[in-house]
């Protein structure tokens, strides 16, 4: 919920599903086809991804914030762009659902906090399989192998800052809301 960008909320739930799903399975798809060099493998991983990734993604965002199915699209996308700007919403009624959404990404935030030992334990192996097949694979193996742990090092490094900022800037706003309720 925290990578869903403000525009995705605009959108119904299948839509929010298909646009994140779409984006998962395009990712990692093009993981595949690098390193195994194998069309077949790559569509197999592209829609499994988007269907699972993508229903996964809008599952946890109606539960996180269950109040935005009632909202409109327009209501919905003020809240979370007032709320991830950390701005106060133009429209005062908004204001409940601006504490109910930075509510939300805190709880998403929590729940991720919970994953991170995950993540540098994938890191440490990625790292360790990127030096076996920079030794011992194929080209396309290597590049894959190094490419996913740059960007398991960036969401080490950078993820955690970036989002101490948009849980910062969603504090401000829920203040900001809780002043005009």
């Amino acid at each position: 919920m925290l990578l869903v960008p403000g525009l995705m909320w605009q959108r119904g739930p299948a839509t929010r599903a298909v646009g994140a799903g779409l984006a998962a399975g395009v990712f990692f798809g093009a993981f595949v086809l690098i390193e195994a060099q194998s069309w077949p493998g790559a569509a197999v991983v592209f829609v499994v991804l988007s269907l699972f990734y993508g229903t996964r993604v809008a599952r946890r965002m109606h539960r996180l914030w269950p109040a935005a199915k009632g909202m409109n699209r327009a209501d919905r996308a003020a809240v979370v762009r007032a709320t991830r700007r950390g701005e106060a919403v133009d429209d005062p009624r908004l204001a409940p659902s601006v504490v109910e959404y930075a509510e939300a990404l805190h709880r998403a935030a929590d729940e991720d906090r919970l994953r991170r030992w995950a993540v540098l334990l994938v890191t440490v192996l990625a790292v360790a399989l990127a030096v076996y097949d920079t030794v011992k694979g194929t080209t396309g193996e290597t590049v894959a192998s190094w490419l996913l742990v740059v960007l398991l090092l960036a969401d080490l490094m950078w993820w955690p800052l970036r989002r101490d900022r948009l849980l910062a800037r969603a504090d401000q706003a829920a203040a900001a809301a809780g002043r005009d309720m």
